[in-house]
């Protein structure tokens, strides 16, 4: 019964919008970006689950490589529409910029602490290790984080960052697909769904697939647009409200299902999917946003980039260089934990522009001090060099 309950709440969030879009309801736009968003949390917790179930069903390097293009799926409709608009117009691009920068940001510094933050809660353990198959995921976010240094520098996204970026993601892929394959963990509704039998199981799986794909692509712009309107409705700055709380809508089912399984004593896992949704973030997504801009723009002109952005990026490219140190040694502290929680959440209450080029020196310094431990510096070189060492 709860697992019906739990499916049906989920289902009418996207129905509550369907309703309102397809008759046209005019609504406030506070309650635009309210009701969108949350038929968009829904459609991204319906997609997860359409997505584990598709597991059972489909080849494995194919489910690896739509998995990793479906995580980001809710998050990548809302920035491609911005990157579109900026095309046309190009306030829009420090929109693309802010979802995307906060998107990633939130990710570490709230996804990844909170995984620790509960196991320790669970079971007083003040840290954990990584499965070896993860060194994977953290050798392509250390080339993705690497290259991204590059991008504040030239102060603008062209279609050399989107090759270099997507080439990145495919052989990302194509090594996640040579991995030894793991069998999804089933829970609440995707484990009630695969005790239907095979036929209906691959029915609501296409129908999921189907409810969750014209979800978010009935309520992408409508909840961009309600945010950039409540923000001039009520005096807040658009910028930061398309930052935080746009990706809040998209990241928080991933948040809550990795948070799951470390309650249930699984935290290798729920970091394991965090850190390729980081990957997916900060290769695919950013290499998406120029070539979307050009072909919206009509020509194939990159995105320029103000004093603004530029910080953004470098502080967000900052943050994953400290993320790929304190992974590299497939363990994770409650110390580095509360470590990437403080440096995200004290951001948000300094305003002014130099303190991001402040936090930006904070995380490379307590990179080179983690690499200065042997233990972190040889894992590092390991993971270049194709050998397994620690």
């Amino acid at each position: 019964m709860a697992n019906w309950l739990w499916l049906l709440s989920v289902i009418l969030l996207c129905f509550q919008w369907t309703v309102l879009h397809l008759a046209n309801v005019p609504l406030s736009p506070e309650w635009q970006a309210l009701s969108a968003g949350l038929a968009i949390f829904g459609a991204a917790f319906i997609l997860s689950w359409a997505a584990e179930l598709a597991q059972l069903d489909i080849p494995q390097t194919l489910a690896l490589a739509v998995l990793a293009l479906l995580a980001v799926l809710p998050e990548y409709a809302v920035d491609m529409y911005f990157a579109w608009m900026a095309g046309k117009n190009p306030q829009y691009t420090a929109y693309a910029t802010a979802n995307m920068t906060g998107a990633n940001r939130l990710l570490i510094g709230l996804g990844w602490a909170a995984v620790v933050f509960t196991y320790w809660f669970k079971t007083g353990n003040k840290s954990f290790d990584l499965e070896p198959s993860r060194k994977i995921e953290i050798l392509y976010l250390s080339l993705a984080t690497l290259y991204s240094f590059v991008i504040p520098f030239k102060k603008q996204l062209d279609l050399l960052d989107a090759a270099i970026l997507v080439t990145i993601f495919v052989f990302y892929i194509r090594a996640a697909s040579r991995a030894a394959h793991v069998e999804p963990e089933l829970e609440g509704p995707t484990e009630m769904i695969a005790h239907w039998g095979v036929q209906p199981r691959r029915v609501a799986t296409v129908l999921l697939f189907a409810l969750s794909g014209y979800t978010i692509f009935i309520s992408a712009e409508s909840f961009a647009e309600g945010l950039l309107a409540t923000g001039r409705t009520f005096g807040i700055e658009e910028f930061l409200l398309v930052q935080w709380l746009a990706p809040l809508a998209s990241e928080s089912p991933e948040f809550i299902v990795a948070i799951l399984f470390a309650l249930k004593g699984n935290p290798g896992a729920s970091i394991g999917t965090l850190v390729s949704s980081k990957v997916n973030q900060w290769t695919l997504l950013i290499g998406m946003l120029p070539l979307v801009y050009a072909i919206s723009a009509g020509e194939m002109i990159p995105m320029q980039m103000d004093s603004r952005q530029v910080e953004e990026i470098f502080l967000t490219a900052a943050q994953s260089l400290f993320a790929v140190a304190v992974l590299v040694n497939l363990s994770f502290s409650l110390t580095e934990a509360a470590l990437l929680f403080v440096l995200f959440s004290t951001q948000l209450f300094v305003p002014d522009p130099r303190f991001r080029y402040f936090y930006s020196l904070v995380y490379i310094l307590f990179t080179l001090g983690m690499l200065i431990s042997r233990e972190k510096r040889k894992s590092f070189l390991a993971l270049f060099s194709g050998h397994s060492g620690t």
